[in-house]
């Protein structure tokens, strides 16, 4: 494997250290060379203002938003170039911008899932963006692709798309909830695969959700991984119904509504402890908690 020319976590010059050697837009967050192995893509917080949000879903997932800042997105151009990357043999070199021109190298990462979702383009108009769902290089990611096929429900899963959807098509993809299409793919990489209460780890069973209901979400809540949770059927059922929910520190908290044995007949003891919560989830449960049935 050839080595490559930038360490992970050192700062470069944009334009001098990358570009003015590899070639490739500076002014664009996706950037093939055309001399070298290699596309280099671009994250930061800027992005938002166009529709674009990326990060790391867990250590070794990381889910990037295509380029096009108005209109539905579309497997052009940059796009293309990181559909096609592997078998063009060409090299995805992740940086994070860090201001005044300068980035730092992160990682190299391949892309192995890619889907439609929901965003607002420059304009504030609603639109179809392109999420690309990467893996830091030589990491092997339990779910695959195939997999994913099965898991939405009102809209069809298709893998590494080349031609826009239809009309018919882009209506399911813009009314789409929880549970279809690169949201509910984001939760499924966020809780590592599996439910964090349970530990069960089938996904053909295993329930996507908001924290905060859809209907009560802005338009930023409702893209929000950290408003998203995995659950397994029993638990789901009663978080949805606020019959049950959890402490900052994971610990359960049953509703007084229903009888502890009641609960106990479920399977459910009190005891539970829901794992890998992060800070980001804390806002998002605390409005849960709000209006939790008992409390």
């Amino acid at each position: 494997m050839e080595k490559l020319p930038f360490i992970p976590n050192h700062i470069y010059h944009r334009r001098n250290d990358i570009h003015s050697i590899y070639g490739g837009n500076w002014q664009s967050g996706i950037c093939p060379s055309s001399k070298f192995p290699y596309i280099f893509i671009f994250s930061g917080k800027s992005g938002r203002q166009h529709g674009y949000e990326d990060g790391w879903d867990n250590p070794n997932v990381f889910t990037y938003t295509g380029e096009g800042q108005s209109g539905d997105m579309q497997f052009t151009r940059g796009n293309l170039a990181l559909n096609d990357h592997i078998n063009n043999g060409k090299c995805v070199l992740l940086f994070e911008i860090e201001g005044n021109g300068y980035v730092k190298f992160i990682s190299e990462v391949e892309v192995f899932d890619s889907d439609y979702f929901e965003t607002l383009d420059t304009k504030g108009n609603t639109r179809i963006g392109i999420k690309f769902f990467f893996k830091r290089s030589g990491v092997i990611v339990p779910i695959q692709p195939d997999i994913f096929q099965h898991l939405s429900v009102a809209e069809p899963y298709i893998p590494f798309l080349t031609i826009p959807p239809n009309e018919t098509e882009r209506k399911g993809l813009v009314t789409s909830r929880v549970g279809q299409g690169a949201y509910r793919k984001r939760i499924i990489h966020r809780w590592e695969y599996k439910c964090p209460i349970t530990g069960y780890s089938n996904l053909d069973i295993l329930i996507a959700s908001h924290i905060v209901p859809w209907s009560e979400s802005d338009n930023n809540e409702r893209l929000d991984v950290h408003n998203g949770i995995l659950l397994s059927p029993t638990y789901d059922a009663l978080f949805d119904r606020h019959l049950i929910s959890f402490e900052n520190n994971g610990k359960i908290i049953l509703s007084e509504n229903i009888e502890k044995n009641a609960f106990q007949k479920i399977g459910v003891t009190g005891k539970e402890t829901i794992k890998n919560l992060s800070e980001y989830n804390f806002e998002y449960l605390e409005r849960h908690r709000k209006v939790f049935i008992g409390i």
